[in-house]
């Protein structure tokens, strides 16, 4: 297990559940009339309790309702500060440790959250190369990011990256495989590596999951559409996983977590650590 992760989670294969926050201030689909920030941070914290009651090892914070997604250098201070303000109630409210990401490619917004409330890592979705996203052609901002965590002396702070993140098209380096890719965000000083499927709640295959593990030495995160039914099968080959749908009511990622739905999973990953997959 590497270093970092076991200071971080003292566990094997830990599973991250997702805290999905509503529309932030700023973001269209927000309403201050009826889910200002009081009621949105309650609804972030109810659901942290539920995952940590669920058995999770930790959890990430994200605007994912905060669409159309801007780029991450369009996005403004009021998200910023909108984060902050609620991932440090439910860091208050948990024990267990917190991420953060900011859509799309926020690497800079959610490093500045993560050192404000005392998170542990950050989701980067191109940390090099590039990719067509639902904003329009993203570029891997490593380079600049590794600097700016230098620069807040913040190196305590880890980059998970997204190679071949899901919702875009990757057709601009398409000869480029998945293992190349892959070694290129290592070679470029990211701290571990996410691999998902095309969209929220798909999986990514087990052969693309293994390809990616098999060519390089960081640790590999599932990052979409893990459940009971392929978790043994892709914490094979992986080293933890980021769960949202799952673990929602119905499994629908715009639904509150189901208590039930994590402890159920995390049942099953118990069995999978005990076998030593």
């Amino acid at each position: 297990m590497d270093t970092w992760i076991k200071e971080t989670f003292a566990q094997q294969k830990p599973i991250i559940g997702m805290v999905h926050l509503l529309p932030l201030p700023g973001s269209p689909l927000y309403d201050p009339h009826c889910m200002g920030m009081d009621k949105l941070t309650e609804i972030a914290v109810e659901d942290a309790r539920r995952l940590e009651r669920g058995g999770v090892d930790g959890l990430q914070v994200e605007n994912i309702w905060d669409y159309p997604y801007l780029k991450g250098q369009d996005i403004g201070n009021e998200t910023v500060a909108a984060m902050a303000a609620i991932a440090v109630k439910v860091k208050e409210a948990v024990q267990i440790p917190i991420g953060i990401n900011c859509h799309l490619n926020g690497g800079f917004a959610a490093t500045a959250v993560a050192l404000a409330v005392g998170a542990k890592w950050v989701r980067v979705f191109e940390w090099v190369n590039a990719y067509v996203s639902h904003a329009g052609l993203t570029e891997g901002i490593g380079a600049k990011l590794a600097r700016y965590r230098s620069m807040l002396k913040a190196e305590h702070i880890k980059y998970l990256c997204d190679v071949n993140v899901k919702h875009g098209s990757h057709f601009i380096i398409s000869d480029r495989s998945i293992a190349e890719q892959a070694y290129d965000a290592q070679s470029e000083g990211a701290d571990a590596l996410i691999v998902t499927g095309f969209e929220t709640g798909v999986p990514p295959t087990y052969e693309k999951v293994n390809e990616l593990s098999s060519a390089i030495s960081l640790p590999v995160f599932l990052g979409s559409g893990i459940t009971a039914e392929n978790a043994k099968s892709l914490l094979s080959c992986s080293d933890g996983a980021i769960v949202g749908s799952t673990f929602k009511k119905d499994g629908n990622w715009k639904n509150l977590v189901c208590e039930e739905n994590v402890r159920h999973f995390m049942d099953i990953v118990k069995e999978i650590r005990k076998e030593g997959v």
